[in-house]
C-alpha cells in the first residue's frame, strides 16, 4: 500500500455538498459545514495506531474464547459457560437462527473487521484488488459489529440472575471487555478517507468543480464505498469497483417496504413470549414488557429503564422517525433540514441497541441450565424481535439521507464553502 496524491475536494456522503478539505493538524477533524457530518480526521501515526489496536483486539478475542465467561451458583448447583457454548445451547434448543446471529455479529464480523484493519494498515503482501475488496467489505460490515451491545446484555443478565443465586465472571470476561474497548478504538482510528487514498489513487474529474453546491446539480456523485467523486452517469467506481448512482435507486420504496414488514413483525414480537422460565417443574412465559415489569418490581430501576428504552421505545420511535423521513423526502413542504438530518443520525446510531434484549435471552438460556430446579429457554418472540431490529437497521441503511437536502438549494455562505474544522 503506497501513498497517492489526492484531490482535496470531497462530496459529503450525507448531504451531497461539495467541500474543499482544509489543512488539518493532528487530532483535528473536517466536518461538513452544512450537515456537520465528520468527513475525515487526521490521526498521528494513522497506520500504526489502528494496526496496534486491531492486533491487541484479536489477541484478546482468542483469550476470551479459551476460558469460562460467566458462572452462576444456585443452592449448591454451579453452572458456567464459555462464549462458544452460547450458540451451541441455542442450536440444541432448535434456535439455530439466533445462534447464527450471535456468532455473526458478536464474534465473526468483529474478528473479520479487526483482521481487515491489520491487513490494510499492516501493508500485507496481497494484490491491490484483494485489498480494495477487503476495504469494501470492512466498511459495509462495520455497523453490524455488536460487541458492546452484547456486553450490555451480559450486565443486564447479571441483574436478572442475582435474584436467583450468585453470579460471577470467568477468566474470559475481562479479555472480552478489553476486546470491546480495543475494537472501538481501532475503528475510531481507522479513517475511511485516508485509507482509501492510500489504497488507490483518486479518480480524476475533467470538469470544473464548484465548491458550495451539491454534486447532483453539477452532474457528480460520491462513491458510497470509497468517497471518490465521479460523474453522475458513471455507475462503476474505477477505484473500488463498486456500483452506484447519484442517489440510491428506489430508496424510499425499499425503506418503506422494510419498514412495513418490521411493523408487521413488531406487534407479535411484543405479544408473544420471548423467554420460558422453568422452575421446580413449573413453566412461566415472559414477554418483553413482562421482563421490564419484573426488573422494576425487583428494584432494578435503571436496568428496567434501559430495557424499556432499548426494546420498547427505541424500535417504536425508530419506525416512526423513518416513516417521517420518507414522507418528508417526497413532500413539498419547507422544513428544518438540519433537524431532519439529526433525526436520521440518531435513528442510525441507536437502532442497533435494541438487540440488547436478544443477547440477554441468549446469555440466560445458555447459563441457566439446572434441570428441574431452574432452566431458561428462548421462545418465538425473541426471534421475531431480532428480525424487527435487523429489518429496521436495513431500512435505515436503504434510506438516502441526501434526499433530505435535495430541495434546500445552493449553499452560498462563503465562509462555510471552504469546508470546516
Amino acid at each position: 500500500m503506497c501513498s497517492h496524491s489526492h484531490d482535496p475536494h470531497i462530496l459529503c456522503p450525507d448531504c451531497d455538498l461539495l467541500v474543499t478539505l482544509p489543512a488539518l493538524q493532528y487530532g483535528q477533524k473536517a466536518s461538513c459545514p452544512r450537515c456537520k457530518s465528520t468527513l475525515t480526521t487526521r490521526w498521528k501515526e494513522p497506520r500504526k495506531r489502528p494496526l496496534g489496536y486491531a492486533l491487541c483486539a484479536l489477541f484478546m478475542l482468542v483469550l476470551a474464547n479459551m476460558f469460562s465467561f460467566v458462572n452462576m451458583n444456585v443452592k449448591g448447583l454451579t453452572s458456567q459457560i464459555t462464549l462458544i457454548q452460547i450458540p451451541q445451547v441455542l442450536v440444541a434448543d432448535d434456535y439455530a437462527s439466533m445462534a447464527s446471529l450471535f456468532m455473526i455479529v458478536v464474534q465473526l464480523i468483529p474478528a473479520f473487521c479487526m483482521l481487515a484493519i491489520v491487513i490494510l494498515c499492516g501493508r500485507a503482501p496481497l494484490p491491490r484488488a484483494w485489498k480494495i475488496r477487503i476495504a469494501w467489505i470492512l466498511f459495509h460490515l462495520k455497523p453490524w459489529c455488536m460487541v458492546e451491545i452484547f456486553l450490555a446484555g451480559v450486565l443486564v443478565s447479571f441483574v436478572k440472575l442475582i435474584a436467583y443465586g450468585e453470579v460471577g465472571i470467568g477468566t474470559s470476561f475481562i479479555p472480552y471487555v478489553l476486546f470491546c474497548l480495543l475494537q472501538v478504538r481501532a475503528f475510531q482510528c481507522t479513517d475511511r478517507y485516508w485509507l482509501w487514498n492510500q489504497a488507490a489513487p483518486t479518480p480524476t474529474i475533467a470538469q470544473p468543480l464548484h465548491v458550495g453546491q451539491s454534486g447532483l446539480s453539477q452532474g457528480l456523485r460520491s462513491c458510497e464505498c470509497c468517497m471518490a467523486i465521479l460523474p453522475a452517469k458513471q455507475s462503476v467506481c474505477p477505484r473500488c469497483t463498486s456500483k452506484g448512482h447519484a442517489r440510491k435507486r428506489y430508496s424510499l420504496q425499499w425503506t418503506m417496504a422494510l419498514l412495513v414488514t418490521s411493523l408487521m413483525l413488531y406487534i407479535p414480537a411484543n405479544l408473544m413470549p420471548i423467554m420460558i422460565t422453568q422452575s421446580l417443574g413449573t413453566k412461566m412465559t415472559s414477554t418483553i414488557m413482562a421482563g421490564v415489569v419484573f426488573l422494576w418490581g425487583e428494584g432494578s430501576y435503571p436496568i428496567a429503564m434501559v430495557i424499556f428504552i432499548a426494546s420498547i421505545m427505541v424500535p417504536s420511535l425508530k419506525m416512526l422517525a423513518i416513516a417521517w423521513l420518507c414522507w418528508d423526502a417526497q413532500s413539498r413542504k419547507r422544513v428544518d433540514r438540519e433537524r431532519q438530518h439529526v433525526i436520521y443520525e440518531v435513528v442510525e446510531l441507536v437502532g442497533r441497541w435494541s438487540m440488547i434484549d436478544v443477547f440477554v435471552i441468549a446469555v440466560l438460556s445458555a447459563l441457566v441450565r439446572m434441570g428441574q430446579l431452574m432452566s431458561i429457554y428462548p421462545d418465538i418472540g425473541a426471534l421475531l424481535f431480532a428480525l424487527v431490529v435487523i429489518l429496521t437497521m436495513f431500512a435505515a441503511t436503504t434510506f438516502d439521507p441526501r434526499l433530505i437536502w435535495d430541495r434546500s438549494g445552493t449553499f452560498d455562505n462563503k465562509e462555510q464553502r471552504d469546508g470546516g474544522k
